[in-house]
């Protein structure tokens, strides 16, 4: 396959030592629950305002590397008529996108979905890249029971769904980000959740290779690997630190670009101490920062309080957040 040295360009600024990714791409009907926070009506212009805060705060680009958007907003502009994704370049942020559609009902194997959204990417790819994508993701939803759940075949599954989707971001000149979400709520181990992220990355990467993905042009965006949130033994960030790193080191070829995590659901304050603990770990074979979205947004959100003369207030509580996990993703929180 012929290699594209601007995917590796990109997926090196999006992985530049120190900055991480904003995950502001969240599902209108998702947004609608991060307004709601605020006890503000799901209505575009609420949605507009929100995401215009986190874009236009001042000196976020020193802390983060890109921004991943939702088709609503990708297409949206600031109250000056400016579109979003200009916002972002002109401060050296690389705008990027969402193209799943969501998850679905796997049939025949409960409690298991599998994502959707292949039909016409290649076509939404070529107007997202007019729009100023150079990056997009895609999630696969990973679910831990204490029997059968997940099962291989709906792994499988999904990681051949995400090898297409790569595929066709990386003849779109669009770096890949692949997302195996291992949830984290549930009553479930550290161990199993350790094994559970190891098979899902295996299979996923041996997929990825068999239909001749060029991982050098793609980024892994992973889960931390610790016990479920109700689980009577909660980790540590050394264990999750352990446990992630092995499980990295097990399953993530060196060839691949790099690795972001998700903050899955912990609180913004859990994310960046596993974050630093992650970090204190040493350089590994792949540039490691984060991709956070609740765990960035939700102090935003409460400073905001949906009230126009916060706006400020709002913008400083992000520059906040992402400097803390810029200082975590080093080792110096």
């Amino acid at each position: 396959m012929k290699k594209n040295t601007k995917l590796y360009e990109t997926a090196a600024a999006l992985l530049e030592r120190g900055k991480g990714i904003l995950a502001a791409d969240e599902s209108d009907a998702t947004a609608g629950k991060r307004l709601a926070m605020v006890h503000l009506p799901n209505e575009p212009e609420n949605r507009q305002d929100f995401r215009e805060i986190l874009f236009t705060a001042s000196d976020i680009e020193n802390y983060l590397s890109g921004v991943i958007m939702y088709d609503s907003s990708i297409k949206n502009n600031t109250d000056d008529g400016i579109p979003f994704a200009d916002v972002l370049t002109a401060k050296g942020i690389v705008p990027g996108i969402k193209v799943d559609l969501g998850a679905r009902e796997l049939e025949g194997f409960k409690g298991e979905v599998v994502t959707q959204g292949l039909d016409n990417l290649a076509e939404r790819f070529a107007e997202y890249y007019d729009l100023g994508a150079r990056f997009a993701k895609w999630r696969m939803v990973v679910t831990i029971d204490e029997s059968e759940t997940p099962t291989d075949e709906s792994i499988r599954i999904n990681s051949i769904m995400l090898a297409r989707y790569a595929q066709i971001a990386q003849a779109a000149g669009i770096v890949p980000i692949v997302e195996p979400e291992v949830i984290h709520a549930g009553d479930h181990s550290l161990q199993r959740a350790e094994m559970v992220t190891t098979r899902t990355l295996q299979i996923l990467f041996q997929t990825l290779i068999e239909f001749k993905v060029d991982l050098a042009g793609l980024i892994l965006k992973s889960s931390m690997v610790l016990a479920g949130d109700v689980h009577a033994e909660q980790t540590t960030p050394e264990e999750v630190a352990n446990a992630t790193l092995r499980t990295f080191h097990m399953s993530v070829p060196h060839e691949c670009a790099g690795i972001v995590f998700l903050s899955g659901g912990q609180t913004p304050e859990r994310s960046t101490k596993n974050l630093n603990a992650i970090a204190k770990m040493g350089e590994q074979p792949w540039p490691i920062t984060f991709s956070f979205s609740r765990a960035l947004e939700e102090p935003v959100l409460k400073a905001w309080g949906g009230k126009p003369e916060n706006a400020d207030k709002a913008k400083a509580a992000l520059l906040e957040r992402c400097k803390a996990n810029s200082e975590a993703s080093l080792g110096k929180a």
